[in-house]
């Protein structure tokens, strides 16, 4: 690239999600929080938590080893690595090349095994149980993602994002396909499940017969347990922001230009914003489901994705 367009898009990029992921949370809190009849803590309440828990002295258990310590840093750094890759704001940037799809899939399926290799390695009954809960949603969780995507890289011909969303921007149509319209529910249950939200987690419950991703965390403190937190809202702002970019690439800077990426930044804050509040507002209707009926939700959310593959193969092969 002529410019420092391409390297500032990526740079915006990793910033709106590491700065916007606790702002989506708040504005989730805040949503929800309306819709029960409370007042709420406002939008910066997150930030605000993340500011206290850093504050506080760091405390590691005794007979915890090197994965526990590792895996809050991980996690975060996987997140950003992935937000570096995925086109969220432009498909024109330096690292475009290599923000293939397995690899984005690989990194955060690497912050799911680090938190679940630290719940193992805290020792206790609860981050065992997290861990073992963990590993089989992402066993599900990750493969349908993998598959919904590979649907829309089909047309494109091939599993590189940007050229998957610059494709879907140049010809809208194929998103309102079959296969589209399968993929986007098979993703959208996937990134329910992956982010810990109702109906598969409840993110705000400590219930031992009930949680998933907070029992691996509970022997977190200090500025540890404010990386994992960070951690879980950027990963939120990811995959709401790939959902987004795939099923809604509309405004994303396609060429280097400020003009363009300066619309692009607005149009990706609106939509993760209209996302984080339908799903906000969706979870005060529904309810989680029973830890064994899990497996049926992301076993059918594959089967979607598994059609989309199917009737993705056949219309290309037909046109």
């Amino acid at each position: 690239m002529t410019n420092g367009v391409g390297y500032v898009a990526v740079a915006g990029q990793v910033v709106v999600v590491a700065a916007g992921g606790p702002l989506l949370a708040g504005w989730m809190r805040q949503v929800r929080a309306k819709m029960e009849g409370r007042v709420g803590a406002g939008v910066l309440q997150p930030w605000r938590d993340v500011r206290k828990l850093l504050r506080k002295e760091p405390i590691t258990p005794v007979g915890t080893g090197p994965a526990f310590r590792v895996a809050p840093a991980l996690v975060v750094a996987t997140v950003a690595v992935a937000a570096a890759l995925v086109p969220l704001l432009s498909t024109d940037t330096p690292v475009s090349g290599r923000a293939d799809l397995i690899l984005v899939v690989a990194l955060i399926a690497l912050g799911t095994l680090a938190l679940a290799l630290a719940g193992l390695d805290s020792g206790t009954a609860f981050g065992g149980m997290g861990a073992s809960r963990e590993m089989t949603v992402a066993a599900l969780v990750e493969p349908t993602i993998l598959l919904s995507v590979f649907a829309l890289s089909i047309p494109a011909g091939s599993t590189n994002l940007p050229a998957i969303v610059s494709g879907a921007v140049h010809d809208p149509a194929r998103l309102a396909s079959p296969a589209g319209l399968l993929a986007t529910a098979a993703l959208a249950v996937a990134v329910l499940a992956e982010t810990g939200r109702i109906p598969v987690d409840n993110p705000s419950t400590h219930l031992e017969l009930t949680m998933i991703h907070e029992a691996m965390v509970l022997e977190y403190a200090g500025p540890d347990l404010a990386l994992v937190e960070l951690g879980a809202q950027m990963r939120l702002t990811l995959l709401l922001g790939l959902l987004a970019s795939l099923f809604a690439p509309w405004g994303i800077a396609t060429s280097a230009s400020w003009a363009a990426l300066a619309l692009a930044l607005a149009l990706f804050t609106l939509k993760v914003a209209v996302l984080g509040a339908v799903l906000a507002a969706a979870e005060v209707f529904w309810a989680k489901l029973r830890l064994f009926r899990v497996p049926e939700l992301l076993a059918g959310s594959f089967l979607l994705a598994l059609l989309a593959v199917i009737v993705s193969y056949f219309l290309s092969g037909e046109s």
